[in-house]
């Protein structure tokens, strides 16, 4: 899945860029902001893969916001969107991703999306074990089926084992990428180790709760979008 922010000072420019993104199965519009200020802010507060951003914009410009959203740990690939094809040297000074000229081309697009993809593939090869912080601020290295569930705990994630949690540096977001098939999302803020669940409940007709076989018989909530996915994975 690649997750796209798509920055733009104009709304239509915008909404015809959502429209031709929204061919690829595998792309999600994660975010918009009408500002490179706002992008700034949203880029931190949202993981995304890519973000797709317009060059003239009124304050802050696009090519002046794009080092600020690549001086991140893991920064998401920039793609430039402008009507000005003199801006493409500036664009990849700065060690931009792809630079797309207004109207954007369906076919380019799809290039674009394709290295995309590729990028993605590239930085989720699958973990075989979790890094986290052991005592005295020393790493320790947690084999996935010690695992039973994974929480966002701001830029970072708290993993749960049988009978304790350890922090881990690595975002949730991070962490759902690479660790493999035997793992879902089932709400924002939770991973799950599907080998781990013991039961599963229905609160309510058209919600269910997962109860994991921890010590502490841990009980998570799945979120409403996360529901048919997860029922079909658990085969109910």
């Amino acid at each position: 899945m690649i997750r796209a922010l798509l920055v733009d000072d104009e709304e239509p420019a915008r909404s015809e860029l959502r429209f031709q993104l929204g061919v690829f199965a595998d792309v999600v519009v994660a975010g918009e902001a009408d500002s490179a200020v706002d992008a700034i802010r949203l880029v931190g507060a949202t993981e995304c893969d890519a973000v797709f951003l317009d060059v003239e914009m009124p304050g802050l410009s696009g090519v002046g916001a794009a080092p600020l959203v690549l001086d991140r740990a893991d920064p998401p690939a920039v793609v430039f969107v402008t009507a000005h094809a003199e801006y493409a040297v500036d664009a990849f000074a700065l060690e931009a991703f792809d630079y797309l000229l207004k109207p954007v081309d369906p076919e380019r697009l799809a290039r674009v999306i394709e290295r995309l993809r590729e990028r993605t593939r590239e930085r989720s090869v699958p973990l075989t074990r979790i890094p986290v912080v052991a005592a005295a601020g020393g790493t320790e290295l947690l084999e996935l089926d010690q695992v039973y569930c994974v929480q966002a705990d701001g830029d970072y994630s708290r993993i749960s084992t049988y009978d304790r949690s350890y922090l881990s540096t690595a975002s949730l977001g991070e962490l759902e990428e690479k660790l493999g098939p035997g793992f879902a999302r089932i709400h924002r803020s939770y991973l799950v180790n599907l080998a781990k669940v013991a039961a599963v409940r229905r609160p309510t007709p058209d919600r269910f709760r997962l109860q994991l076989s921890d010590a502490a018989r841990t009980e998570l909530d799945v979120a409403r979008r996360q529901s048919r996915q997860l029922r079909e994975r658990l085969g109910l």
